[in-house]
């Protein structure tokens, strides 16, 4: 007979969370899933003469990314609490994992914003998956974990990234200067609100998600 405690999924609930919209399913990252999409990320997000991230991961070789991207994923398990908490999902396209769609926060309980991140392998993107995997991740956020705003950004030079918010209904919210491999680069911010959401064309589906509101300390 389970008890409660009995598995992982019982002892942190994000490990349960599942979305599920057609063929696309986000959900919890496993730790044969972090070595997955570690070696993943290590055969290329994009060019080297890139860099579309606000914090450079990417900007390490092949053979030290793997372990870089676990010890990040075990660091926001060991970190999270309703003070502040990164909630990652994978994202699986047809049974094939193809990427990871994340939020970060803090203080939400008062606040309710965070703000979006996400990135595909190589090999998946030019598909229309960016759109749909953040337009689902942003229905669990405002429909089912009490988000009543949804913050990004991107780089000038990232227009790809730039048009999936535009889909997804986000609008422009000003602008922020960084520090970019040695270079000035401006990134546009971005802000989006439950009505201006674009949802996606098929239903999307949430298990898990009443046990996740209890663990970022949101009551019902």
């Amino acid at each position: 007979m389970t008890t409660i405690g009995s598995t992982i999924g019982q002892v942190f609930p994000v490990l349960d969370l599942r979305v599920t919209a057609g063929d696309l399913e986000l959900r919890g990252i496993s730790d044969d899933d972090i070595v997955t999409l570690g070696e993943l990320a290590a055969q290329g997000i994009h060019s080297p003469d890139r860099m579309p991230f606000s914090f450079p991961w990417t900007d390490v070789t092949p053979g030290e990314l793997p372990l870089n991207f676990a010890q990040y994923h075990w660091r926001t398990r060991a970190e999270f609490s309703p003070a502040s908490w990164v909630l990652n999902l994978g994202v699986w396209s047809g049974g094939q994992l193809v990427g990871v769609q994340g939020v970060t926060t803090s203080n939400f309980v008062v606040r309710r914003t965070g703000e979006t991140g996400s990135w595909l392998g190589g090999a998946h993107q030019g598909r229309g998956l960016g759109t749909v995997m953040r337009q689902v991740m942003c229905v669990l956020l405002f429909d089912h974990l009490g988000f009543t705003e949804v913050t990004s950004g991107a780089f000038v030079d990232n227009p790809a990234s730039l048009a999936v918010s535009r889909r997804v209904g986000y609008r422009v919210n000003g602008t922020e200067r960084y520090e970019r491999r040695g270079e000035l680069a401006e990134m546009t911010m971005l802000a989006l609100s439950p009505a201006d959401l674009v949802r996606p064309d098929v239903a999307v589906e949430v298990t898990g998600a009443e046990r996740v509101r209890r663990l970022i300390g949101v009551s019902d």
